[in-house]
């Protein structure tokens, strides 16, 4: 019998990602591709994503035929069950069903959920949480993403709605938030709120390397790395008001929820490698109740970007009861135990 492969997406504002896995989850095959341009419709950006699994087939030399599932990751607030999109922030989709068009497109099942619920998934099942049971996952991007895994199942809530602990109110009176509230942890210690800060502390006529990279929205992670790399004042005091705001919402949930691991990725996290965690880390103490949190470890995610395509790995997995033994992670973590 042929090999069956899966194909997993990794749909994001600006680019959408596609990864071929065989059938002992190696990856074989790689695709990026950008999303559709600003003020594209729905259907648009339906056709970049479909166009990506025609490139995965064709360059990979994988007849449809040996395809056996597709799965993707994407934000926003995804009714996981019947694969329809709610909303999005920023793509064009409310209330769109993508599972149907798929699945009759290719003759597969489609899955699809939240992007950070995935990746936390990912890393749940391969990566920085393998191995434990009660997780808490932030992912640090141009928003704030959370994710949960209790009793070793990801937890998505009523309507898939959980986890969005990035818009936990930590000062009503702080900085407005995307979401239309004040004091979002999103708004202190996200590239938005890191960029924010940057930008007020310009306008005051403070001088920083970052200025030119903020003037019209939020910055390049590489420009972030950079910056700190050449002790820009403003920028490190941008991410030390970040990894103070992380501290108290990542104590608040090691309260709530008593999970053995805490992990941090996302893309600011991928370009400053394991100085989140440490900021964090050197506060946490402070807003938690010690004998809870002497149980719990602080990592560092370890598939970078990968952890999404690997979530939605997961995902067809647990679908078709298909799990392969869990297999370590191509990029190590650098976290030690905390």
């Amino acid at each position: 019998m042929a090999d069956k492969y899966n194909i997993c997406l990794d749909i994001g504002g600006t680019k959408v990602l596609g990864a071929v896995f065989d059938s002992k989850d190696n990856i074989v095959y790689r695709y990026k591709k950008k999303s559709a341009e600003n003020g594209a419709s729905s259907q648009n950006v339906e056709e970049v994503i479909v166009s990506v699994v025609d490139e995965l087939l064709k360059s990979s030399g994988i007849k449809k035929s040996q395809l056996n599932a597709i799965s993707a990751g994407a934000p926003g607030v995804i009714d996981q069950g019947s694969g329809i999109i709610l909303f999005t922030p920023n793509l064009p989709f409310r209330n769109y069903d993508i599972k149907t068009p798929m699945e009759k497109k290719f003759g597969v099942p489609f899955y699809i959920g939240n992007d950070v619920n995935v990746g936390v998934l990912g890393e749940y099942k391969y990566g920085a949480a393998k191995g434990y049971q009660h997780v808490v996952g932030f992912f640090v991007g141009t928003g704030m993403g959370g994710g949960l895994i209790l009793n070793g199942s990801l937890y998505t809530g009523n309507q898939f709605k959980a986890a969005e602990y990035g818009h936990m109110i930590l000062d009503p009176e702080g900085p407005l938030c995307g979401c239309g509230q004040r004091g979002c942890l999103e708004a202190f210690s996200s590239k938005k709120g890191i960029s924010d800060y940057i930008r007020q502390q310009v306008s005051r006529g403070r001088e920083s390397e970052m200025a030119e990279q903020v003037q019209n929205g939020v910055f390049r992670s590489k420009y972030l790395k950079k910056a700190l790399a050449n002790k820009d004042k403003v920028t490190m005091e941008a991410i030390d008001r970040a990894c103070h705001y992380l501290a108290i919402g990542a104590g608040n949930l090691i309260n709530t929820f008593s999970p053995e691991v805490v992990v941090f990725g996302g893309g600011v996290v991928e370009a400053t490698g394991d100085l989140i965690r440490d900021k964090v880390l050197a506060e946490i103490d402070k807003y938690c109740m010690p004998s809870i949190r002497t149980s719990v470890e602080l990592k560092t995610a370890a598939l970078g970007d990968d952890s999404n395509i690997y979530g939605s790995l997961a995902m067809i997995h647990e679908a078709e009861g298909t799990e392969k033994p869990k297999k370590k992670a191509k990029k190590a973590s650098k976290a030690k135990k905390a």
